[in-house]
């Protein structure tokens, strides 16, 4: 599943990269919102992905500050 892939290649990053990655997500997820209010936006099912993969880049962050 492409999902566990995601998930197994986040939990090999560092906290750092982790965060890194989730300031780029939610910025792609603000410019995906700003182009679907323009109606500039033509896979509005990317919405809903990048929503999923930043809980997934929260859950592997909280997993990892439990584990300290």
């Amino acid at each position: 599943m492409k999902s566990t892939k995601y998930l197994e290649s986040l939990r090999g990053k560092s906290a750092a990269e982790l965060n890194e990655e989730l300031v780029s997500a939610k910025k792609e997820l603000f410019n995906l919102r700003f182009q679907n209010a323009t109606n500039q936006l033509d896979n509005t099912a990317r919405v809903g992905e990048v929503r999923k993969n930043i809980a997934r880049i929260q859950t592997v962050i909280a997993e990892k500050a439990k584990e300290a």
